[in-house]
């Protein structure tokens, strides 16, 4: 503050006249200044602070840095590209479900119902092959983290293989499944996913549960679901997981199950 003051009493035009700069315009000045230079942010192109993601401001007398608005959107698209959905989420999107057949449009109007209820936290599309459920359930995921939400996905298949794979070491066990547990939302894509003729192993079910107990007991997570399964398959499978899933998914309704039926698959189509 001294040091502007100074600046102040010491700053003067040549000529005649003599001009000195309020302290306020030092102030909005400086301002000026910052706000002029552009940013190396990316993924959107802002013309306010020029993808620095933050402008200079005069508040109260004083020089406040605020965030700018664009940054609701990069944060969304750096979720997205975290969440590891980057690749579908402008094509698996609501609008994009087609709603032709009747159980289409009860899978869209519970989609939307979900989204719209503040205590629903869970939701499960179980059953028929190519029936779109993974397509929903993206558009789901996808919405949240556009609320601010950041969310994984979690390819069952593949991720429960790794997590078989390093049982015996602690260290990076944890690292793997610690932030499937805690994610704000997780997106599991076919849940119990294994070979034609093959049952889910009992290490299967124990990382199951191991996980979805953690999301079972921390209510405010959102676990969204996809898989084969409907959800007597899933409590065949193992009643202490599927007991879970289906209780927290039963009071608003989201748990659809769809029974075998060709006419369903629409890669077939």
């Amino acid at each position: 503050m001294e040091a502007m003051a100074e600046a102040l009493k010491n700053l003067k035009l040549t000529g005649e006249s003599k001009t000195v700069w309020t302290y306020e315009q030092m102030l909005q000045n400086r301002c000026d200044v910052y706000n002029s230079k552009s940013g190396a942010l990316d993924g959107v192109d802002c013309p306010i602070c020029k993808n620095k993601g933050s402008v200079m401001e005069i508040i109260n007398g004083y020089v406040t840095t605020r965030e700018c608005r664009c940054m609701a959107a990069r944060k969304s698209l750096w979720r997205i590209e975290r969440s590891g959905l980057r690749d579908v989420v402008d094509l698996y999107t609501l609008e994009n479900y087609e709603t032709r057949e009747p159980w289409q449009g009860k899978v869209m109007e519970t989609a939307k119902r979900f989204l719209a209820d503040e205590e629903a936290r869970w939701w499960y599309f179980g059953g028929q092959v190519g029936a779109g459920k993974t397509h929903i359930c993206t558009a789901i995921t996808t919405e949240l983290m556009r609320r601010g939400m950041a969310a994984k996905y979690m390819l069952w298949r593949d991720e429960v293989v790794q997590l078989k794979a390093c049982v015996t070491d602690d260290q990076q066990y944890n690292a793997i499944i610690s932030p499937l547990k805690t994610v704000p939302v997780l997106y599991i894509d076919d849940l119990f996913k294994v070979e034609k003729g093959k049952f889910p192993s009992a290490a299967d079910v124990n990382i199951a549960f191991e996980l979805l107990n953690y999301r079972y007991n921390n209510r405010e997570l959102y676990t969204i679901i996809s898989s084969e399964k409907t959800m007597n398959d899933l409590l065949d499978i193992d009643e202490a997981v599927g007991s879970r899933v289906y209780e927290r998914t039963k009071a608003g309704g989201y748990q659809l199950s769809l029974s075998p039926d060709k006419s369903k698959n629409y890669r077939l189509k």
